[in-house]
């Protein structure tokens, strides 16, 4: 369930205009995209380079990092057999021309593959399923006059909402209801399998669903906030949650 709630107060260019700003705009869809295409594939130096020097990410398993611990952690989990695509479903740009800012969002899917040993003395075989997870990246880009390059500086995503695959067609893990109730409404499934895996995960990221049927979550707010705040030219805006509490009862844990 998605809020009927417009989040976003102000409109910036995002589609169409000038020239330079449709330009502009491609330009920044290529870093967003860049998070598919260069850390599935491992690809660790391509990946670097679409961000600043202090840059953050946040992300279910992650919890927030800087970016070169980021990606050591990805290192690290890809090397004790975490196995996470991402699927880019179409991204689209704000940019404020005027200040040199930008938030790219870009919709996807994260399909992370996960196996459940089998005990084969007694005849109980292996689960491998998939647990895909609708969601998106949020990518607060700004332009490195120095450089003259665009660059990201923040990136966390909402997880609107997920659900468990079968690899085979047939076989799939069983969570109790009290399992899933330690995660929100958008990434229970997600978090209660990278949970199993010994992931410690962040409960206080953004989803849609607020506490009734229509209503808007307050951390969904919130984001949308901090995005019009660093369109609008905020020097260094807060995206830690700590002290807030979010719409499933659960207080903030991470920030920054």
């Amino acid at each position: 369930m998605t809020s009927p709630i417009d989040p976003q107060a102000k409109v910036y260019s995002h589609n169409n205009g000038k020239e330079a700003e449709v330009l502009t705009r491609l330009v920044i869809s290529e870093l967003c995209k860049g998070w598919p295409v260069y850390r599935d594939a491992s690809e660790w130096k391509n990946f670097r380079s679409i961000f600043c020097d202090d840059a953050y990410v946040w992300t279910t398993w992650s919890r927030r990092q800087t970016i070169d611990g980021f990606i050591q952690k990805s290192k690290e989990g890809k090397a004790n057999g975490d196995f996470i695509m991402h699927r880019e479903c179409g991204t689209l740009v704000d940019l404020n021309p005027s200040n040199g800012r930008a938030v790219g969002k870009m919709k996807a899917t994260i399909t992370q593959r996960f196996r459940i040993a089998g005990n084969e003395a007694a005849g109980i075989e292996p689960v491998v399923f998939d647990v895909d997870c609708d969601c998106r990246f949020h990518f607060f880009c700004f332009r490195d006059l120095d450089a003259d390059e665009w660059k990201v500086k923040y990136v966390k995503l909402i997880y609107e909402k997920d659900k468990l695959v079968p690899v085979d067609g047939n076989a799939l893990p069983r969570f109790t209801k009290d399992t899933l109730d330690k995660f929100p409404e958008g990434y229970k499934y997600l978090a209660a399998a990278q949970n199993m895996l010994g992931h410690d995960i962040d409960v206080n990221l953004p989803t849609p669903q607020g506490p009734e049927r229509g209503s808007a979550n307050l951390l969904w707010l919130e984001l949308y906030e901090k995005m019009a705040e660093w369109l609008d030219g905020v020097t260094d805006i807060d995206l830690s949650t700590e002290g807030h509490k979010a719409s499933n009862g659960k207080g903030k844990q991470n920030g920054h």
